[in-house]
């Protein structure tokens, strides 16, 4: 009996979870509107028709997914962010998460291919110039190009304030110098936004010693590494660049002098859903696999869907799937409308979200027993990729030192 309703149970949830607005009038509304519905079912119809088909292929070659970027790029699944002024659609957090989870549920190392040009333009769009955003968000609209975000070093990964990239001042330009590392898409971006300390005095306060910077793939003396061979997400390009006196003209400087750590710790607020968001694709995608597998698979003279440790299993999928897409939901929601529990609710999402992917994925294995661990069946796949959700973009106990921080500093306030 348990059988007969899964399927119709799991199409339920996944339509059903989609359903909160973040424009709603008159608070809370269950209802997408007729563009998100459009956009949702865009990327969901390019995800199983061009993702998933080709998703063990290049998780096996690791080669980068060119044709896949550039028919996402084509029908506007790419660069959602990007302000109208420069030809961009300027959709907000909540919709491009939409859009985001489901390119995940085709394969997350896609999706971060895809996405992480939105976390190289954040920091433009917080901190650029109106000619800084047409130049360079601009030109990713035009032309099927991606972008890199390089703060992560050897020595500075969750400690951002550890940075030991330089850039000293002559005349009017910045000579940068220094390297960085697990840097996503850093060897095929045309161009970089780059954190680097620019106040030489190691007491001066990280809110006012780094500086951002949008520096060129093509600049004398910019040297992009080997692509990193990763456990997981494959498909995605990871690998270190190398600043060795870099030419920066003070054009490309964002905001100003000292303004670099705050417009990196802003972007989180707003590429934290995205993130989550992904992981909760992964999730819904390992629930799925393993509701498809337990209704074919025979045991005992009947499906081991009919078989309650299974069928617990499943169902704490559903839950676990289910409130982690409500988090990152109510995130991107805070983000859209700078709430000012943006940053603790994008922290929750992404530790969340990612726990939760782990376990999905984890617990589909299981489901599948001794096919599950092997590669000729997809949640070995999605086990090995689910992992990064735990530690990119600030790893799980980074996430939750954030939130215990607001969290306490929010009521030692309220008892004095």
């Amino acid at each position: 009996m348990l059988a007969k309703v899964f399927n119709h149970v799991s199409k339920q949830v996944l339509i059903r979870s989609f359903s909160v607005s973040s424009t709603a009038a008159n608070g809370y509304n269950f209802e997408l509107s007729d563009t998100q519905r459009e956009m949702y079912d865009t990327a969901q119809k390019f995800a199983r028709e061009e993702i998933i088909p080709v998703a063990a292929q290049y998780d096996k070659s690791g080669d980068y997914p060119w044709p896949i970027v550039k028919k996402a790029w084509e029908l506007g699944l790419m660069n959602t962010h990007v302000p109208q002024h420069c030809g961009g659609m300027e959709l907000g957090i909540f919709d491009g998460c939409l859009i985001a989870e489901s390119l995940a549920y085709g394969c997350t190392g896609m999706k971060v291919a895809i996405e992480t040009c939105g976390l190289a333009q954040t920091p433009v769009i917080i901190g650029g110039s109106k000619e800084q955003q047409k130049k360079y968000l601009g030109r990713m609209v035009d032309e099927p190009i991606v972008a890199a975000y390089c703060v992560t070093e050897p020595g500075a990964g969750s400690d951002v304030a550890g940075i030991k990239t330089k850039a000293v001042k002559k005349g009017n330009e910045w000579i940068l110098n220094g390297n960085k590392m697990w840097i996503t898409n850093g060897g095929v971006a045309s161009w970089y936004f780059v954190l680097a300390r620019t106040n030489p005095d190691p007491k001066a306060p990280a809110s006012k010693a780094f500086t951002g910077f949008i520096v060129d793939r093509d600049t004398p003396g910019v040297t992009p590494g080997r692509k990193e061979i990763n456990m997981g997400q494959r498909a995605s390009n990871t690998a270190g660049v190398t600043f060795e006196d870099v030419r920066v003209p003070e054009e490309n400087v964002l905001t100003g002098e000292g303004a670099g750590f705050k417009i990196a710790m802003q972007t989180f607020d707003k590429t934290r859903p995205s993130v989550a968001c992904g992981a909760v694709g992964l999730a819904q995608r390992a629930m799925d696999e393993a509701i498809k597998y337990s209704l074919e698979r025979k045991t005992f003279g009947t499906v081991i869907a009919d078989h309650q440790a299974v069928a617990f299993m499943i169902a704490d999928m559903a839950i676990g799937i289910e409130t982690a897409r409500l988090a990152w939901m109510h995130a991107a929601w805070a983000a859209d409308n700078n709430h000012p529990s943006a940053t603790i609710l994008a922290s929750i999402a992404k530790c969340y979200g990612a726990d939760v992917a782990n376990k999905c994925a984890t617990d589909a294995v299981q489901v599948f027993g001794g096919a599950g661990y092997n590669s000729e069946y997809p949640v070995e796949k999605l086990m090995r990729d689910a992992k990064i959700y735990q530690i990119y973009e600030g790893t799980a106990q980074i996430q939750r030192l954030i939130i215990s921080r607001i969290l306490l500093k929010g009521n030692q306030a309220k008892s004095r």
